[in-house]
């Protein structure tokens, strides 16, 4: 069942990133609703909320009903989390004290499970004793604060500070990591991601457009769950989730190198790398000279990652990802037989609406018996834990 979730915006300049954290949480498969306050529509207006949430917006106008029902406490009776983003000093101060003098005030003493603070004020604010005593009550309430991070800031000469509201985009993995059972605790997850280059001379190389996405959420989605996760990585632009440890690396063979130094401590693999099957057979030290019309270079095979991993095996889960064209499944089970793996996520290539580096991805489980279980087309981060909901299974208590 999708979690539902109450976004209140208040009035800080950063009530502009409201819509757009309204959007990141819908696009996660939440149920999403949203409230304001009165300072809020100074920088934000309720048709921007209302178009981002597909809801009517709880606001003042709209805290008493007609008929005597008190809209707040119903939300609060709905809601599984409030999202207070932005959440200014005004607002942490009316929580901290018990106020309701706004609709966001009543929703937090209403009786919502999950309340999560999304702080954005300047850095003088962030800093400020009585800030910082409300902070430390509403956290001893059991509420949650997200941020605030390091950034520019909105003033005028403000330049950067401690006091930025955190990117819209990392809410809604942060909300489904609290909400998530923390069954993988004390489990080590090890994970590979991203493409592999294989250099042919200093300055060009072989490789594939993969991103490393679905590696990266499978990272973040095992780390919320309570594990302890190693992230090996080929080249990416993406920031490793906090909590998880990564390691860097370029080609075939040093992402081998570094998986098998930790695969015999850990408990699950998942191998998500596009891992480059061939290199070249000798790599130059100077960049090869532009000159006639033709270029030839000899490949030799990079080394089978699952197989040579399946050489020192004891009870790891190990899973793998398999990207095809055609003949899919039967390939995708033969894979999963041949390297031994418990099963493998088959993707094909061919999914016009799901191009690499795409947030979106669309999976066929497959075992190495044949028997297969096609998921809908689903944001990567979701898609994580569908995959580790499959694989935690397979876990045995082992001392490693």
């Amino acid at each position: 069942m999708a979690l539902k979730v109450l976004v209140a915006a208040t009035g800080g300049v950063a009530a502009i990133k409201t819509p757009a954290v309204i959007r990141r949480v819908r696009e996660a498969g939440m149920d999403v609703r949203a409230a304001a306050t009165e300072g809020a529509y100074r920088f934000v207006t309720s048709l921007s909320l209302a178009v981002a949430s597909g809801q009517e917006i709880f606001d003042k106008e709209a805290w008493f009903s007609p008929n005597g029902r008190l809209k707040h406490l119903e939300l609060a009776a709905w809601a599984d989390v409030l999202v207070v983003a932005p959440a200014s000093a005004d607002a942490i101060a009316s929580a901290a004290t018990g106020r309701a003098d706004d609709v966001v005030s009543a929703l937090a003493l209403s009786g919502i499970s999950k309340i999560i603070w999304l702080p954005a004020m300047n850095t003088a604010m962030w800093n400020h004793p009585a800030v910082r005593r409300n902070v430390a009550i509403l956290q001893g309430d059991g509420h949650i604060l997200f941020g605030p991070v390091d950034g520019d800031l909105a003033g005028k000469h403000e330049g950067r500070g401690l006091g930025r509201m955190v990117e819209p985009e990392a809410v809604p993995s942060f909300i489904e990591g609290l909400c998530r059972e923390r069954d993988l605790e004390g489990r080590k997850i090890l994970i590979s991601a991203g493409p592999t280059r294989e250099h042919i001379d200093p300055v060009r190389y072989f490789s594939n457009p993969s991103t490393g996405k679905m590696g990266y959420a499978l990272a973040e989605a095992a780390k919320d769950r309570g594990a302890e996760v190693t992230l090996v990585s080929g080249p990416s632009s993406l920031e490793a989730p906090i909590g998880v440890q990564a390691v860097r690396v370029g080609s075939a063979e040093q992402m081998l190198e570094v998986l098998a130094n930790h695969f015999t401590k850990t408990d699950m693999l998942i191998m998500t790398a596009a891992v480059a099957d061939w290199r070249p057979v000798k790599k130059m030290t100077q960049k090869v000279a532009k000159h006639g019309e033709r270029l030839t270079i000899d490949f030799v095979r990079n080394p089978d990652i699952l197989l040579r991993l399946m050489g020192c095996r004891d009870q790891q889960v190990m899973i793998g990802f398999s990207m095809e064209t055609s003949e899919g499944l039967s390939r995708a089970a033969a894979k999963a037989r041949d390297k031994g793996l418990n099963f493998i996520c088959l993707n094909y290539l061919l999914h016009d609406d799901i191009p690499f580096g795409s947030d979106f991805n669309k999976i066929t489980i497959v075992r190495p018996n044949g028997d297969y279980e096609e998921l809908p087309k689903l944001p990567k981060r979701r898609l994580a834990d569908e995959i580790l909901d499959r694989g935690a299974p397979y876990l045995v208590d082992v001392n490693r």
